[in-house]
């Protein structure tokens, strides 16, 4: 699904991954929409902070394995030259209020990556969770 490039089309990205894996069985209250939903937040708080290119939407892409166990959502931007990299804030800027989401990702998913956008310039940031797993109990995966 597409959406503008704005703090109100992240918003509305986190609200419909909320819906999607609430009509999949995963309550709005339950650990993983609730940790689901924070990824796909700060995915796409990214995308628009870091990836927006003007008059471009970004894309958010929702999915379950067949037995509903593992579930992935992939945050697509128009900017492939702006790579996410992971690491905590050092010098002035530790001191800042943003620059920690995708530690959080990390260690909220099973697993997370980036990749080149399939449909298009861009890049796509995706990440996993298996539904029932605990995020204390996910490994670190190559990115």
């Amino acid at each position: 699904m597409s959406f503008t490039s704005t703090p109100r089309g992240a918003r509305l990205a986190r609200l419909f991954v909320a819906h999607c894996l609430d009509a999949w069985g995963h309550p709005y209250d339950g650990e993983v929409n609730e940790t689901l939903t924070l990824i796909t937040a700060e995915l796409s708080a990214n995308a628009v902070q870091h990836g927006r290119v003007p008059g471009r939407d970004f894309h958010v892409r929702l999915a379950a394995e067949a037995d509903g166990g593992r579930l992935r959502v992939e945050v697509s931007d128009t900017r492939a030259e702006r790579r996410p990299v992971v690491g905590a804030p050092t010098g002035p800027e530790s001191e800042c209020e943003s620059g920690r989401g995708l530690l959080l990702v990390a260690a909220l998913a099973d697993a997370w990556g980036v990749t080149d956008r399939s449909c298009g310039p861009g890049k796509t940031v995706w990440a996993s969770l298996t539904a029932g797993r605990h995020p204390a109990e996910a490994t670190v995966a190559d990115r």
